[in-house]
């Protein structure tokens, strides 16, 4: 199975060791090497690397993990190909325009059953690719798009109107298939745990885990600028796949669905969720098997 990462932070951050460790993981020391990705947002828009090649033999990833760029809300996929040929246009993360903003999306598992339903003419989201990866993020646009366009220019739905969009939609894939995704608008990203191959070969929870970070940290960037404050908050989330560091990462639960915004965790409500209280992302009913 393919595998995720994630990062949220207050000051915008780079991720070389985080970036590192994951890499290796896409034909080093695992067996990803069908492509990787990489998404570093710049408010509404972003920057969007892929390569349909080992992330662990990349020059571009290697180059990206030495000088990185700053950001406050990245995320990144390697694959192992199940479904779709190793080709860019099946490489994650895909990316859309919705509202006015950049809509980005990765996802680890296998829903064959999405590559049996056609996308029918007129469908304002579609595939580029033959993935089934890809169809959902299409699905799931369809089901937010209303949501954004009745927006004004700028503007952005509640965060907890879109939770809810997600989780119903989210409730519909684990029926078909694992469904462990990450998916970012530029406001938030929006993190499902489900199912995933773990070491014994089962399929079971954690699909993916949570590390929260809060430190104080030198910002020289500021004092360029003339600010005298050179010293500010920083807190950061990261999700991944498989914990990429030895500090102690939370599992997610099967059916867990969060939101992290300027590295703050928020459940479905739209409200701060504090890290030992994260079920609060589930939805009633729409909880899994």
């Amino acid at each position: 199975m393919c595998e995720l990462f994630a990062m949220s932070s207050r000051v915008p951050a780079t991720l070389g060791f985080s970036l590192e460790r994951l890499a290796r993981r896409g034909g080093a020391d695992g067996p990803h090497r069908d492509g990787w990705g990489l998404a570093f947002y710049e408010g509404p828009d972003c920057l969007l690397l892929r390569e349909p090649r080992p992330a662990s033999e990349s020059p571009l990833m290697q180059f990206m993990e030495r000088q990185g760029l700053r950001t406050r809300m990245a995320l990144s996929h390697v694959r192992l190909a199940t479904f779709g040929d190793r080709s860019l246009r099946n490489t994650q993360p895909f990316a859309r325009e919705l509202g006015g903003r950049m809509h980005v999306f990765a996802h680890n598992g296998d829903l064959p059953a999405l590559l049996d339903e056609p996308f029918p003419a007129g469908v304002r989201f579609r595939p580029v690719g033959n993935s089934d990866s890809e169809s959902a993020f299409c699905g799931l646009l369809t089901r937010l798009a209303p949501l954004w366009d009745a927006m004004p220019m700028g503007g952005v739905p509640a965060l907890a109107e879109r939770m809810a969009a997600i989780a119903a939609y989210a409730g519909q894939l684990r029926e078909l298939g694992p469904a462990n995704f990450i998916y970012a608008d530029s406001d938030a990203l929006f993190v499902h745990a489900d199912r995933r191959t773990q070491c014994d070969g089962r399929l079971r929870p954690p699909g993916l885990y949570l590390l929260q970070r809060c430190c104080w940290r030198s910002a020289p960037e500021l004092a360029e600028a003339g600010v005298s404050l050179t010293t500010v908050r920083q807190d950061v989330a990261l999700v991944a796949s498989v914990p990429l560091t030895d500090e102690l990462w939370q599992p997610l639960g099967e059916g867990d669905l969060i939101a992290l915004s300027h590295g703050l965790c928020f459940g479905a409500d739209g409200q701060p969720a504090p890290p030992e209280n994260l079920g609060v992302g589930r939805t009633p009913g729409q909880v899994g098997h």
